[in-house]
């Protein structure tokens, strides 16, 4: 499993460095680190490692594809999640989502305070929540959609896996 997570970390760096350039992972690298996550854990250990393999590659695409529909990360990261579950398994990848969405938010509360924006955006939040629970119009949830704060989610998501590889250690 070393060399996997090893693999596995190259990936991540090089997600980071395009992600932090250009906002943007390329599909060469995640479908490619993908692909060879995939036909190393096959090589490795046979149907055992496919499946292992599978399983990851299908939680950390579902979980960020529920995550890209509601807008909070782009189509990049939900490839690039796929790579990491097909290298690392399921349960690290669940624990690099959690602790990635964490590390979000920690950084989005900081840009908010830093931009002192935040007492206008949780206003805006409570009002397209209202304008959706009670009028059930989804233009207010919409209209807020495109203010969203943005910043490139491999900020969160290297400090996130790291984290849960330090947990995986204890």
């Amino acid at each position: 499993m070393v060399v996997a997570y090893g693999i596995c970390a190259l990936y991540l760096i090089t997600a980071f460095i395009t992600d932090l350039r250009s906002m943007r992972i390329p599909n060469v690298l995640t479908m490619s680190a993908t692909g060879i996550g995939i036909v190393y854990h096959s090589i490795m250990n046979g149907w055992d490692g496919l499946l292992f393999s599978l399983k990851g590659l299908g939680a950390g695409f579902v979980i960020l594809l529920l995550m890209y529909f509601i807008g909070a990360v782009g189509a990049g990261d939900v490839k690039l999640f796929g790579g990491i579950g097909a290298w690392t398994g399921f349960w690290f990848t669940v624990q690099s989502v959690l602790y990635s969405v964490l590390f979000a938010g920690v950084i989005g509360l900081f840009i908010l305070l830093w931009r002192r924006e935040t007492v206008k955006r949780i206003g805006r939040l409570v009002s397209g929540i209202l304008g959706v629970v009670v009028f059930k119009r989804m233009r207010s949830w919409q209209s807020n959609q495109e203010e969203q704060l943005r910043f490139p989610f491999m900020l969160a998501v290297l400090p996130g896996v790291v984290s849960a590889y330090i947990v995986l250690q204890m």
